[in-house]
């Protein structure tokens, strides 16, 4: 089988944060990151494992950040190298189609009793992430497949799950819509963290900041399962705003101009002058796909007091002046995976996310593929994807010799 493979190396890593300065995915051909041959048969770490096959595995801006030398340190402990990577996946298992749910909660990793989080569908919140024996070897670290160095990933002809992961995807969907399932999840769940819209007086505004894959999935989740009275988007590229109103929302402009778009829907005021400038009022909800410190200072001076920011883009090591945060009593709340969703009636995101995919037709978000040879190539196109009139790259691994081996 072929695996792409990221070793722990930190010169590698500290070349690859380098190469990407000069333009973003360079770190790809420059960091621990290689296409390797790996051992036919992958060891199945327990009885309720299976050895599945990946056809398409989407590159998410985690996976960019990694690849880039630009992941935060909080991960050295909860993940086990050498990794591959790949959480966006949609596989073969045994004859039919399944799409994987890449959270290693306790029932994966064999604990008993499960956590608390776990018990109530939340696995995102698990907080075994660095325990239990997924491997036999020895207890392996990793919060999801495609982080752990037993389970494997989608970057590659063959990888390990647990059944309890494992979604059946309908015969009608394509292979590149089921791949938007798990990105889709993500999006569904930060659209419900900001709280039930409906009920902000009937006339909720929502600023959306950032229209790449998350962003979309934010405004396609608004628009069906928690519609606001304005959703006003801040894109960046011609496809992303076309996207974005194809999706439901109220209003897209130039990402530059989406505070003032901010202030005019609600009527308020501009204060301050250049970096000072903020509102006297402003969104309900600030729905950050960006996850930088300029973004996050950006949803600071756009939210109203009392307001909420949900952080959805994940962020890495960022500076920003909390200062407005105290004073307007702004809640910001991250959204990280999914689990149930109480304002959905309490149904899991992964079934919402089927159904998100399938009634926006979401697998058009899917623009590029390339095989895993071409890796430099792909993981290029896909930290410059906005740019290049793409919303999500993936590797499309359905012509791979090796994939049956």
């Amino acid at each position: 089988m072929k695996a792409l493979q990221f070793e722990r190396s930190i010169p590698k890593f500290a070349a690859a944060r380098l190469a990407s300065m000069i333009k973003p995915g360079n770190g790809a051909a420059r960091g621990p990151l290689s296409l390797d041959d790996m051992a036919p048969e992958v060891p199945a770490p327990g009885a309720d494992w299976a050895r599945i096959q990946p056809r398409l595995a989407g590159i998410c801006g985690s996976d960019l950040a990694t690849v880039d030398g630009r992941s935060s340190r909080y991960f050295e402990s909860i993940v086990s190298f050498p990794f591959t990577p790949g959480h966006e996946v949609v596989a073969d298992l045994e004859g039919v189609r399944v799409v994987l749910e890449p959270v290693l909660g306790c029932v994966a990793r064999g604990i008993t009793p499960v956590c608390v989080h776990c018990a109530s569908g939340n696995l995102g919140r698990c907080d075994r992430i660095s325990f239990g024996g997924v491997s036999s070897k020895g207890v392996d670290a990793g919060l999801q497949s495609g982080f752990c160095c037993s389970t494997g990933g989608g970057w590659s002809t063959a990888m390990m799950a647990h059944r309890s992961q494992l979604h059946a995807v309908p015969t009608d969907m394509t292979d590149e819509a089921a791949v938007m399932v798990e990105p889709t999840a993500c999006g569904i769940h930060a659209a419900l963290a900001g709280g039930d819209l409906g009920g902000v007086g009937g006339n909720a505004v929502v600023a959306v900041l950032g229209a790449g894959t998350l962003g979309l999935t934010v405004i396609a989740a608004l628009n069906k399962f928690n519609p606001a009275s304005q959703v006003i988007v801040g894109a960046r590229y011609p496809e992303q705003m076309a996207f974005a109103r194809a999706f439901g929302a109220t209003s897209v402009v130039e990402a530059g101009a989406l505070r003032r778009a901010v202030r005019l829907a609600t009527k308020c005021m501009a204060i301050g002058d250049g970096d000072l400038e903020r509102l006297t009022g402003g969104a309900d909800v600030v729905y950050d796909c960006v996850g930088s410190s300029a973004s996050i200072s950006d949803s600071l001076a756009m939210v109203r007091p009392g307001g909420r920011i949900v952080l959805v883009g994940m962020p890495a090591t960022v500076k920003v002046d909390l200062t407005s945060l105290w004073h307007r009593e702004v809640t910001l709340v991250g959204a990280y995976a999914y689990g149930v969703e109480p304002l959905a009636g309490g149904r899991r995101t992964f079934d919402l996310a089927f159904e998100l995919v399938a009634s926006h037709d979401l697998g058009r978000l899917v623009g590029a593929t390339y095989p895993l040879a071409r890796y430099t190539d792909a993981l290029s196109h896909a930290a410059n994807a906005g740019r290049r009139g793409t919303v999500k790259v993936a590797f499309d691994m359905r012509d791979e010799k090796a994939r049956n081996r």
